[in-house]
């Protein structure tokens, strides 16, 4: 359940407007797959919503029957501590459970994770979001499921790598498949740098994100179609 009736509007206006109304089809071919991008910036819509949204355009146009989802985990509650088996006070939720059951949905493919880079490492919001996840852990219901991470530093070299592979670690444990920006950068995802709050300079790091998103998007294609 959700905190309330502001948090239900608050998470589903963080969904992309053409991922809803696919979402709200009755039927979709068979062959459709979707990735969802997240973006674990306590700041909503802001630099880190803008990288994951530059992945996610670059991962629809990766092929046919490709949607895209993205969650904005700005403003909404993530209690990490349910993770290990601390209970909310009495009447107290959080946004978890809304986008735990968006992220099982069978269509989803790929999952892209998107944090600003905080002293090396990622943001709280995204830890704690991460620490959710060990509901899947429960029967890897993440399994083969294709992940990808961005990270936006202060710098060019502001700890964004290091943060990725704290992502990337936390998605092996789930048993999913890690993809880079592939070619011809091949880095670790999405390095992107943030001068005065804004991405948009910043060309080298947007190529990397639209990389990262057609990488995501290509292998979760082929794993789809490659025989059981």
């Amino acid at each position: 359940m959700l905190a309330n009736s502001s948090t239900t509007r608050r998470l589903f206006l963080g969904i992309s407007a053409a991922g809803a109304a696919q979402a709200a089809q009755p039927t979709r071919p068979a062959n459709t797959i979707r990735i969802i991008g997240v973006s674990c910036s306590p700041r909503k819509g802001r630099t880190t919503a803008t990288a994951v949204q530059v992945a996610l355009e670059a991962a629809k146009k990766a092929g046919a029957g490709i949607e895209t989802e993205f969650i904005d985990l700005g403003g909404l509650k993530m209690q990490g501590a349910l993770a290990a088996g601390i209970p909310l006070g009495e009447g107290e939720r959080d946004d978890f459970p809304a986008i735990e059951a968006r992220i099982r949905l069978p269509e989803v493919a790929g999952i892209i994770i998107g944090t600003p880079v905080y002293f090396t490492n990622m943001s709280g919001l995204a830890k704690e979001f991460l620490d959710r996840w060990m509901v899947f852990r429960k029967d890897f219901g993440l399994r083969d499921k294709v992940g990808g991470a961005i990270a936006v530093g202060a710098a060019r070299n502001g700890g964004q790598e290091v943060t990725l592979q704290t992502i990337h670690a936390a998605m092996l444990c789930q048993d999913m498949i890690i993809v880079s920006d592939g070619r011809p950068t091949a880095r670790l995802g999405g390095i992107l740098v943030s001068g005065g709050d804004d991405i948009s300079k910043d060309e080298l790091g947007l190529t990397t994100a639209r990389g990262l998103g057609r990488r995501v998007a290509e292998v979760a294609l082929r794993l789809r179609q490659a025989p059981a």
